[in-house]
């Protein structure tokens, strides 16, 4: 449907493209990014495209939230459709939105469905009694729980503290995480943000991205902070050849090319390759792009390896709200087989004494600790280098014995960081 252009005010067409990103998260179990990339928001506006992300996704954060502050108002769920426009509205007024215009444009947007014009007197009601509670009363609303699936083996692997003050992290949007081509000091007091110890910038409320000072110069890109210290544990050399294994869309890419190493980066995804290029380009940096299956690449004598392995994406939920709806586990057993597939391959393009750092950004030990334990098993000639892992800024409690384990609750009042594992492993020298 094409948007209503002559009213953008009135957000009719961000709302309902995002009640469509919310219904195929929680009923299609589809995540964000794949219906978006399928063309979801295509006929929107630059500005409407943005709203409407930004609604589906702090929606989804605060699904639960939403849920609770709704339940009084509702004697029986209604369908998945209508129960999501609520989500929405009760979201929005919870933020403080006008209540009047928040239902207004819902109940029109219920009135134009088949399936849901019968419902717009309820969301009406339903929302106008929402807002006349006190803002008050959702301050004390409870953070927003993890599904049963994903938190019980958190729990099981960190503790229900920590698991506790990890969902706290969850439940706010996140700030946004750059790395600095040159001197991220330099670069921190240029945009007014904050230099974090392992050396990313922090900016909170930094509005459209590519608005900011430096990015058509390519100065900086974004990137997490925990995501960007797996470049830095390899710790590239000047000259090196270096594989980035599963590189796009390239931020890893752009730090080893950025230290001076001959990268060769690799990706299954030619769709997301194309990003990494454009990366490339506006940092102005170089690398070989390889489309290809990591498994099936068989060029050796690389001095360095990073591998960022396919894994459930469990560390990312503080910036993928979307995952717990659309995901429910049941593909992570192939993912851990297929981490161990791509570690024992990745060794063996490695040269004699060479290193490989694996990473992923997951929160469950089976995509981080127990792969480096069974790799480890798995080769006589392998070793683990904790001393590489002694980056700036990485506190000593965070290495554990099998490697580094970074997690949302770390920095918490900073904003948290995503969930990532990483550990640099070494190959033996040849046998004499």
């Amino acid at each position: 449907m094409t948007p209503d252009r002559t009213a953008p005010e009135d957000g009719i067409a961000a709302r309902r493209a995002a009640l469509h990103l919310i219904e195929q998260a929680t009923g299609g179990q589809r995540l964000l990014s794949e219906t978006i990339g399928a063309g979801a928001l295509e006929r929107l506006s630059p500005p409407d495209r943005a709203r409407a992300q930004r609604l589906a996704t702090q929606t989804l954060r605060q699904l639960p939230r939403a849920d609770r502050a709704l339940k009084p108002f509702l004697v029986k769920q209604p369908p998945l459709a209508v129960r999501n426009a609520l989500r929405l509205g009760a979201v929005e007024i919870m933020e403080g939105a006008a209540a009047h215009g928040v239902v207004n444009a819902l109940v029109q947007i219920m009135s134009k469905g088949k399936r849901t014009q019968s419902y717009k007197g309820l969301v009406n009601a339903v929302l106008r009694k929402l807002g006349d509670q006190p803002q008050e009363a959702f301050a004390k609303l409870p953070v927003p729980k993890l599904p049963n699936w994903l938190r019980g083996p958190m729990v099981e692997a960190w503790g229900r503290k920590p698991v506790d003050a990890m969902e706290a992290v969850h439940a706010a949007p996140p700030p946004l995480d750059l790395t600095a081509k040159g001197d991220p000091a330099a670069l921190a007091e240029r945009l007014g943000g904050e230099l974090l110890p392992t050396g990313s910038v922090r900016l909170t409320g930094a509005g459209q991205v590519s608005a900011l000072p430096g990015f058509e110069a390519g100065d900086w890109w974004v990137q997490d902070a925990a995501a960007a210290v797996a470049a830095r544990v390899l710790d590239a050399q000047p000259g090196e050849r270096v594989l980035d294994l599963c590189a796009a869309p390239g931020g890893k890419t752009l730090q080893l090319a950025a230290a001076g190493a001959e990268v060769t980066a690799l990706d299954l995804s030619e769709t997301r390759l194309g990003r990494l290029r454009e990366n490339l380009g506006r940092i102005g940096l170089a690398a070989r792009v390889v489309q290809a299956d990591a498994l099936e690449f068989d060029e050796t004598g690389f001095d360095a390896i990073l591998l960022d392995a396919p894994c459930s994406a469990t560390g990312t939920i503080r910036r993928h709200p979307d995952l717990p709806y659309a995901k429910d586990g049941a593909e992570f057993g192939a993912l851990i087989g297929l981490q161990a597939e791509m570690i024992d391959h990745a060794l063996t393009l490695l040269k004699p004494g060479g290193r490989l750092v694996f990473c992923t950004c997951s929160l469950l030990p089976d995509e981080g600790e127990v792969q480096v334990e069974e790799a480890l098993a798995r080769h006589g000639d392998l070793t683990l280098d904790t001393g590489a892992l002694a980056r700036p800024g990485i506190e000593a409690g965070w290495i554990g014995p099998e490697g580094l384990r970074l997690r949302p609750d770390y920095w918490a009042e900073r904003g948290g960081m995503d969930g990532f594992f990483i550990a640099c492993l070494r190959r033996g020298p040849e046998s004499r």
